[in-house]
Formats: structure tokens, C-alpha cells, sequence
């Protein structure tokens, strides 16, 4: 697989090891194991550092800086972004995911501190309402892994659904996020709606030289565990906290991993939005 023209540095170097030829057996299958790691760790990379961060500053900020925490974590998450296109470690097309995925979470964020749904316990100057402009980077974190993702394994899928059937689920999954505090909580239903449209849907991505392929609802399902566990650590480390962690830190209840099994959804199909959806044939749908 050759970079495309414009690409970032990182496709330079993902190029080099592509190339790399070992004969079938068990070193070719350590290599691909280590370079599909290899590629996951950079498709995380926004997220790693911002979740570094919250730790390095929970363990290490000082007490009683002029600067308050949670806004060295927005000046921090800006910088970092920054460096990362002025060094072509991220496309602009990438940088323009984040900035979407930080406005939607925002507003939700703004929504769910208001209806106590959990709470940001450290001062600011940098903030809207009761939420730290950091926090939204939290969110485009998620954006900026499925977007590199998506272009280092050059995703394609089989059997995906209509593409305007998977933005009506979006919808209404963020909607109900709002919606359920008042009225009934369909998260069941939705739940069902997103088996009945990607259950016989599979998500073929190439680790290095062989396609690969899973279904895309285990797909979900893994990315999504890894947030909640991303977001043990950002609680743990005093970033924002719920209603039962008040008293002392807890692990996120299990719950939330459904939550997070739903934004999941979200998130994929904002940037199926951007990339689009190709299949086998490599047509874009």
C-alpha cells in the first residue's frame, strides 16, 4: 500500500514496513500481530497523550499554580493539536473530525452537567457553563481514532446498510442521550435497530499485506470497551466524576459501557460521513 499524495509522515514510515517481505510462518505472523499494534497505537495517539496527561497532571500539578489545572488540560490539548498538523502527523481532513466531534460533545456535555449526570469538581477560567473546555477534546479523541483508523487499515465493508438507515439511528441515539431524562429511555430499542442493520455487516481492514475481517458489530463492541476503559482512568484521575464517586473513586459501572457502545455508533457514522463507505469493490457508496 503506497501513501497517497499529501499524506502524513506516518504513512511514509507505514509504507516502509508494509514493503517488508518474510516468508508464511510463524515470524510474518508475529510481525503482522506487532505492526497491527504498531498501527493501533498511532491511530490512538491524540488520545494516549490526552489520557497521560490527566495522569500526569492528577500525580503532579502543583498545588496552588496560577494556571488551573483543567486549563493547562485545554492549553495542553490545543498545543498538541497543533504540533500534530504542523508536523504532518495529522491530515487536515483528520483535524476537521475533531473540531466535529468537539462541538457534538460539548453540547451533550453542557446538557449532562446541568442534569447532574456527573460533575467537573476543580476550577477554571476556560469553560462554558460547568464544563472545562478540555472536555471536549475527550470526545475528539474518539473522532480522531476512528478517522486514522479507518485510513491506516483502509477500511471496507460487506453488506452495510443504507447509508441514510445508519444516520437515522445516529439521530436518534443522541437524541435519546438528551430525551431520556424525561421521557422513556429507548436505548433498548435502539440497541435492537443497530443488530437488525449491521448484524450481517462485516469490516474488512488490512494489517499488512491480507485483508482481515470481523464483524462490525464485535468492531463496535471492542472500541467501545476500550473508551470505558480510558474513561476509568480519566475518572481516577479526578478529570470529571459521577454521582456515586463522590464519596471516594469507583470503577464506571458497566452501564456506561453500554453508553459507550451507542456513541460508538455515533461516531462511526460521522466519519463514514467524511470517508464514505466502500465495499469489497472498493466503490464508495
Amino acid at each position: 500500500m503506497k501513501p497517497i499524495s499529501g499524506a502524513t509522515r506516518f504513512a511514509r514510515i507505514r509504507a516502509r514496513l508494509e514493503a517488508i517481505r518474510l516468508a508464511p510462518g510463524p515470524r510474518a505472523w508475529a510481525f503482522e500481530f506487532l505492526l497491527f499494534g504498531f498501527k493501533q497505537g498511532w491511530a490512538c495517539l491524540f488520545g494516549g497523550l490526552m489520557l497521560a496527561l490527566l495522569l500526569a497532571t492528577h500525580f503532579l500539578y502543583p498545588v496552588g499554580a496560577p494556571l488551573h489545572r483543567y486549563d493547562f488540560l485545554t492549553l495542553a490539548a490545543l498545543a498538541i493539536q497543533a504540533a500534530m498538523l504542523a508536523f504532518r502527523l495529522e491530515s487536515w481532513a483528520e483535524a476537521k473530525v475533531i473540531f466535529a466531534f468537539h462541538l457534538t460533545g460539548t453540547v451533550m456535555e453542557l446538557f449532562k452537567t446541568q442534569a447532574g449526570s456527573w460533575i467537573y469538581p476543580e476550577a477554571s477560567l476556560l469553560h462554558i457553563g460547568a464544563v472545562p473546555l478540555f472536555s471536549g477534546f475527550m470526545y475528539a479523541a474518539v473522532g480522531s481514532y476512528i478517522a486514522r483508523v479507518w485510513r491506516i487499515f483502509d477500511f471496507r465493508f460487506t453488506r452495510y446498510p443504507p447509508v441514510w438507515t445508519t444516520v437515522v439511528l445516529a439521530g436518534a441515539i443522541y437524541i435519546n442521550f438528551f430525551a431520556h431524562h424525561w421521557a422513556p429511555d429507548i436505548r433498548l430499542i435502539l440497541f435492537a435497530v443497530a443488530i437488525a442493520l449491521f448484524g450481517r455487516s462485516r469490516i474488512v481492514f488490512t494489517p499488512w499485506r491480507a485483508p482481515r475481517s470481523m464483524p462490525l458489530l464485535l468492531g463496535f463492541f471492542l472500541v467501545a470497551l476500550f473508551i470505558w476503559l480510558a474513561e476509568n482512568i480519566g475518572t481516577f484521575a479526578n478529570a470529571w466524576t459521577y454521582p456515586d464517586q463522590r464519596a471516594g473513586w469507583q470503577m464506571v459501572g458497566f452501564a456506561k459501557l453500554g453508553s459507550w457502545y451507542l456513541l460508538m455508533i455515533i461516531s462511526f457514522v460521522l466519519v463514514s460521513l467524511i470517508h464514505g463507505i466502500r465495499g469489497e469493490d472498493n466503490q464508495i457508496r
